[in-house]
């Protein structure tokens, strides 16, 4: 590894150092040594550094420079809400409490230029300073003249000085309409599943083989690479489950080569973490403490995430046990269901020859709003006037994946939806509510 990041003006140990911190990132530590040079010469003025979220963007530049031991300035445009925080932030880094407070109370750019250019003929760079712009794509919203200004600042200040950005979108995105100093760019891609194998596997629990570990991790990525690929949210997968993977072995009931069985008995339990793969609505030690209760229970929510019985609202709930109802029952059936004088309607009088089989089984229908929302009134137990709260509760539903939107988004009339979960889960949600879901299904008639 250390072959791949040689350079004539840093020492071997320390890029030795850099190697060993940086596993699969050492093509884009070496390229981004080649661009900063040597720490005495001037090295060019912006660069943009763009991937995906955990593509290790951060963490190479963080180790890259404080292994290297090169002044430097991190700004978290999440955290400087302002940019008269982002200027004290730079002048903080580089100069000091003296510096920073000489900024007024609202600097301008002008100001931000002034004070930093003062400084620097007191104490000129030996070194190349970086500023290092996390989340970078929140530039955009800030003063237009801003980010035209931060890609020329070498220029501006005129100190050896470079500029360095952090993003998830591409510099297309982020191109003023009225032209700017371009600056260098470099893609950091998503890492591979052999990558991730490699990274996750260095975790490794001290009282257990790494061939162990290593087989559990490529078990964890068999189950969720496909729906995620997020290194941090992965290694916090991995920490959560690893005891459930060991309970067997801590057993004694099997031994660490019997893969197969260590298997069958992780399998449900991450198929349960993944319906909450990326929401964190508990922490690991609640999430654990539920798995134990489940276990001990007759299982009356079992099938049930936590984030339905514990998170969704009141009314959210109704909502979804209506969309169940009418993606399930026959439109015809409604006045069946939720009027009080229907009169008596025989099924066998009215089953259409397409409806002998269950509906369940054809799988849900699609169904307008208003339909959704005169079933919603009609078993909701208590009057609800229709506000933009049920509205936006209807659209939280579709972001949740919970129902699915089947016409297109610019029917905005009579939109269209279809109800995405199973039979088992409405049952529990209906318990929540005190709500006895099969009196009202078609099938169970």
């Amino acid at each position: 590894m250390a072959a791949l990041l040689q350079h004539p003006g840093y020492e071997e140990e320390k890029l030795q150092r850099v190697a060993e911190q940086l596993p699969c990132r050492e093509v884009q530590a070496g390229t981004l040594l080649s661009l900063m040079g040597q720490p005495q010469q001037y090295s060019y003025p912006s660069i943009f550094i763009y991937g995906h979220r955990a593509a290790g963007k951060s963490h190479v530049m963080n180790v890259l420079l404080k292994e290297l031991e090169l002044p430097h300035a991190t700004v978290s445009c999440v955290e400087c809400v302002s940019v008269a925080l982002l200027f004290e932030q730079v002048l903080l880094s580089f100069f000091g409490c003296d510096a920073a407070s000489q900024l007024s109370r609202s600097p301008s750019l002008s100001d931000f230029v002034r004070i930093y250019r003062q400084q620097c003929s007191q104490s000129p760079a030996k070194q190349t300073r970086y500023i290092i712009m996390e989340k970078a794509e929140l530039l955009r919203d800030t003063d237009a003249n801003l980010l035209p200004a931060l890609l020329r600042l070498q220029e501006l200040v005129e100190d050896n000085i470079t500029v360095i950005l952090l993003s998830e979108i591409v510099w297309d995105k982020f191109r003023p309409n009225t032209g700017c100093f371009e600056p260098l760019l470099l893609h950091f891609p998503d890492y591979s599943k052999g990558e991730l194998q490699q990274i996750l596997s260095q975790d490794k629990h001290p009282s257990y083989s790494a061939e162990f570990y290593s087989s559990y991790i490529n078990i964890l990525l068999g189950v969720f690479y496909s729906v995620c690929r997020d290194l941090r949210e992965l290694r916090h997968l991995a920490a959560l489950n690893f005891s459930k993977f060991c309970e067997p072995l801590a057993e004694g009931k099997v031994k660490e080569s019997d893969t197969h069985k260590l298997w069958r008995n992780i399998e449900p339990h991450l198929k349960k973490a993944m319906q909450t793969v990326y929401l964190r609505e508990v922490s690991s030690l609640q999430w654990e403490q539920m798995q134990q209760m489940e276990e001990k229970e007759s299982g009356a929510l079992r099938g049930l995430s936590a984030h339905t019985h514990v998170e969704l609202p009141y009314y959210s709930k109704f909502l979804l046990i209506a969309a169940y109802l009418a993606s399930y029952n026959p439109a015809r059936t409604d006045k069946r269901f939720f009027l009080k004088h229907h009169g008596k309607i025989r099924k066998t009088n009215f089953l259409k020859k397409n409806e002998k089989t269950s509906n369940h089984l054809l799988g849900p229908k699609p169904f307008p709003l208003d339909r959704l929302l005169a079933i919603f009134y009609s078993v909701v137990d208590s009057r609800v006037a229709p506000t933009a709260s049920i509205f936006s509760q209807i659209s939280s539903l579709v972001t949740l994946q919970l129902l699915n939107q089947v016409s297109h988004d610019d029917q905005l009339d009579a939109p269209k939806y279809k109800c995405a979960v199973s039979m088992d889960f409405i049952c529990a949600i209906s318990r929540t509510v005190n709500f006895d879901i099969v009196k009202y299904l078609y099938d169970f008639l």
